[in-house]
């Protein structure tokens, strides 16, 4: 795990300047603290941060390259397979000076061209650059766990990691985005290939930019279509294949030479992962955030008998309102972008402790996303019932909902989403914080409403060509693994454990899975409304019934939701309620306000956006306050 930069006068061919990318490497320092690299030739130079994982020896250094110096290497992530890959290509005569995953990169682009990334199972962002043609080319992990943003100006293109290591470079500081923030206030995130800065990019989930001959060009090379199994397999044998690929997934991504742990929530997805680390030693360093027993939804308790139970060795840091205000502008610095999703806080204190005992932390993220483990799956599962329903039949039970449920803001947005017969449409109304027409009423002069929507769609669209063989909530969820888990909770898994210098690997998300899975038909994912159907059935191979029964917790509705109703004179607040507050030069100030008012009072559930006009009103005091 690392951080990457550089930059390439494609266009003009005049030479890189050495010192633009020390400055580049310099803001990204957190994310390798151990070593840098430079290397500089002509017009090209590549910047790296080294955090030591994987051969703590020099020879793990880069910039790397081949003997002969043709081909050139930076890259942040791991590959777990690359000893699989490495005695392939031994048998085609490469010979490797370490024991580094890096190289394997080096000699498998000499061997096999772009091709190698389909030979990869791990995490990536990388860059290679091939001398002979004078070629670049920079790729994205097919899961989207690693980022890697770039921004082309006059013939130049400048990548990092980090969008801070490209705006140290760029020539002119990129303004905020209108219409991406109407994306961000939309879905929670900035779907790719969009970031919060006018001119800044993000590759996709499974994308590459290739630079070559005066181009620059963004190709989708992981082109996977998923057909589903036929025959499906039956129950027992589902389970016993899923728990293989699981137990292989877990001993790959254990291989580390420096301390490991695991953050260990009080839910189901870690305690298995905890379970299978256990088949390969003991006593795992174990890590949990809490809030304090005021709140029903603290996971401390639950942790902690998780651990207890299957021998960890355990640690807990508790934060409480104030450390969550205070940490607040830190914890968007971190992001770069704005999300805004509760969990940003407690994944920032969680990897600080854990960056005190170890280097290497697992976290139990995916399987929500591959099994259907939130409330929109089963609305999305079962939409077709609804929508067969006859209109007058729909608009009462609507209605009913409505007055039965005033505040669940989850249930209205369901039923708003589930009458679109576009099938994309429908799916994006499902991610939609907001209506259109709520939206419309939010943006000054409607201002980047549309053309966002717009945007979105289109970027959406160049999934369905993979979706054509999928059922309802399939289709749905290979959307999900390529939009809003690599743009949002992998994003901000990867700012916040790299803002401490802590590599975070999720199991869960390992190729063979990811692709095994979206094989598996709907029955297997949500089956008689359980949630995560076969993913429970092999957790309770490893864990007590107790743990895979526990209720899924919910940080969001009550912590930050009893903080915004209850606290209504706290920091928060202050930023919604002052008229001069930088989100009033894009929103207007009288929709907030009612939203405030309605969410006070009890008669409506806003928690959710208002949350994200929080996130995005200290997002842009960040940038002013850096200008």
């Amino acid at each position: 795990m690392c951080g990457i930069c550089g930059l390439y006068n494609f266009e003009t061919g005049a030479p890189a300047d050495r010192g633009t990318v020390e400055r580049m490497t310099r803001t990204i320092v957190h994310r390798g603290p151990d070593d840098e690299g430079i290397h500089v030739d002509g017009s090209l130079a590549l910047g790296f941060r080294r955090l030591a994982i994987i051969d703590l020896s020099p020879a793990g250094h880069q910039p790397m390259s081949d003997p002969h110096g043709t081909v050139w290497v930076t890259f942040n992530g791991e590959i777990y397979n690359f000893m699989d890959v490495r005695r392939e290509l031994e048998a085609h005569g490469h010979v490797f000076r370490s024991q580094c995953d890096t190289e394997v990169i080096v000699h498998g682009y000499k061997q096999w061209g772009d091709a190698v990334l389909d030979r990869l199972n791990g995490m990536f962002g990388l860059a290679i650059w091939d001398t002979k043609t004078r070629r670049l080319m920079l790729a994205r992990d097919p899961m989207g766990i690693k980022p890697l943003y770039y921004s082309i100006h006059d013939g130049t293109v400048y990548w990092g990691s980090e969008i801070r290591a490209v705006r140290a470079a760029v020539p002119v500081q990129p303004s905020p985005d209108v219409e991406a923030m109407a994306l961000f206030l939309r879905y929670r995130y900035t779907p790719a290939p969009r970031t919060m800065f006018a001119g800044i990019r993000k590759l996709a989930a499974g994308e590459k930019l290739v630079v070559r001959d005066s181009r620059a060009e963004v190709l989708r090379y992981y082109q996977y279509e998923p057909v589903p199994f036929a025959p499906q397999p039956r129950v027992d044998e589902a389970a016993e294949q899923l728990l293989d690929l699981y137990k292989d997934a877990v001993r790959r991504q254990l291989m580390s030479d420096v301390p490991l742990g695991l953050l260990l929530s009080g839910g189901m997805d870690s305690g298995l992962l905890l379970g299978l680390m256990n088949l390969h030693g003991k006593a795992w360093p174990t890590f949990t955030v809490g809030y304090g027993a005021s709140f029903r939804d603290d996971e401390l308790s639950d942790a902690a008998e998780t651990a207890r139970l299957l021998g960890a060795e355990h640690h807990v840091v508790r934060i409480s309102q104030d450390s969550f205000e205070e940490a607040l502008p830190r914890i968007v610095g971190a992001l770069e972008e704005p999300v805004a999703s509760s969990s940003i806080v407690p994944m920032y204190f969680v990897c600080q402790r854990a960056r005190e005992v170890v280097k290497v932390a697992l976290i139990g993220q995916g399987p929500d996303e591959l099994f259907g483990g939130y409330t929109r799956h089963l609305g999305v599962h079962y939409g077709a019932a609804w929508r067969s329903l006859p209109r007058w039949m729909q608009a009462g039970s609507a209605a009913l909902a409505g007055a039965l449920l005033p505040r669940n803001d989850t249930v209205k947005r369901g039923l708003y989403s589930l009458n679109e017969s576009d099938q994309l449409r429908r799916f994006q109304r499902v991610f939609s914080l907001t209506a259109d027409a709520e939206m419309e009423s939010l943006f000054l002069g409607g201002a980047g409403v549309e053309g966002s929507h717009s945007e979105a769609y289109r970027s959406w669209a160049s999934c369905v060509p993979a979706m054509r063989n999928l059922d309802e909530l399939n289709a749905f969820q290979l959307l999900e693994l390529r939009s809003s888990l690599p743009d949002e909770l992998l994003m901000y898994g990867d700012k916040l454990s790299m803002a401490h210098a802590l590599e975070a690997r999720v199991p869960y998300l390992d190729r063979p899975v990811v692709e095994h899975v979206q094989r598996l038909g709907a029955s297997f994912k949500v089956r008689n409304g359980v949630r995560k159907w076969l993913h429970r059935r092999v957790a309770r191979k490893f864990l007590p019934r107790e743990i895979v029964g526990r209720k899924k917790r919910g940080f969001a509705v009550n912590v930050v939701d009893d903080w915004f109703r209850k606290s209504l004179h706290g920091r928060f607040n202050d930023y919604l309620a002052d008229g001069q507050s930088l989100i009033y030069r894009h929103v207007r100030h009288a929709t907030v306000t009612q939203w405030m008012k309605e969410h006070a009072a009890g008669q409506k559930d806003h928690h959710k956006i208002l949350f994200s006009l929080v996130v995005l009103e200290q997002w842009l005091r960040n940038q002013t306050d850096a200008a």
